[in-house]
């Protein structure tokens, strides 16, 4: 198997095991045996080892000395901080995108909505995670500032897990598509000001649908 591929399958374990923690499938302090799922999903142990470090990166494990790799317990507290840090460093991106983005960049930007919008009413939550992904990643790039987006990138794959499990409380999807109409309008209007609101009350209630959740499958 070629590294591309290890990539895809590391990748697809790390979703099926986030799924499970945050639905309260696999519970806060319990491990995670490597050979136990290897068999489990058919697999080498090679992709659930590097799945194991992509879960680390978004805090959701722990590898321990002497006890491996074990499920971590995010407080709503700590979730809320996370949430609020990511809330300022993409609503500054959005502000700057405003005035910063090329036409080009404009056009893309109102493509990627366009076709969100397609998911979202197909109620296709798999491929409108996916987009939703390249959408934010478009108002990133198009701040032009290469360490404000590289910050954003990093504090968004910390929160990826959890970002996605918005998506399971009802109705969610076509409210975050109606939410980032606010922030495209803006946007495309070259309204800073506009933009960076937008997108900072976007970001807010995304961590409370994802709390909210969370808190109900912990429940």
């Amino acid at each position: 198997m070629d590294r591309q591929s290890r990539g895809t399958l590391a990748e697809t374990l790390r979703r099926h095991l986030a799924d499970d923690i945050l639905d309260g499938r696999l519970l806060p302090g319990v491990r995670l045996d490597e050979q136990e799922l290897a068999a489990r999903f058919g697999v080498s142990r090679t992709p659930v080892r590097e799945a194991f470090k992509l879960l680390a990166a978004t805090g959701l494990v722990q590898v321990r000395p002497n006890k491996g790799v074990v499920v971590t317990s995010i407080t709503p507290e700590r979730l809320a901080e996370m949430f609020e840090v990511m809330g300022e460093i993409e609503a500054a991106c959005a502000r700057f995108a405003a005035l910063r983005m090329t036409g080009e960049e404009r056009e893309r930007l109102a493509a990627l909505h366009a076709e969100a919008g397609a998911l979202a009413r197909a109620g296709n939550r798999e491929a409108y995670d996916g987009m939703n992904t390249r959408f934010h990643s478009a108002i990133y790039a198009g701040a032009h500032n290469d360490y404000m987006q590289e910050t954003a990138l990093a504090i968004r794959q910390r929160l990826r897990p959890f970002r996605r499990a918005q998506f399971r409380v009802t109705g969610r999807l076509s409210l975050s598509w109606l939410e980032h109409d606010a922030v495209v309008r803006a946007i495309l209007h070259r309204d800073g000001e506009a933009a960076y609101h937008a997108l900072r009350l976007h970001v807010t209630t995304v961590g409370d649908a994802s709390a909210d959740y969370v808190g109900r499958s912990a429940g």
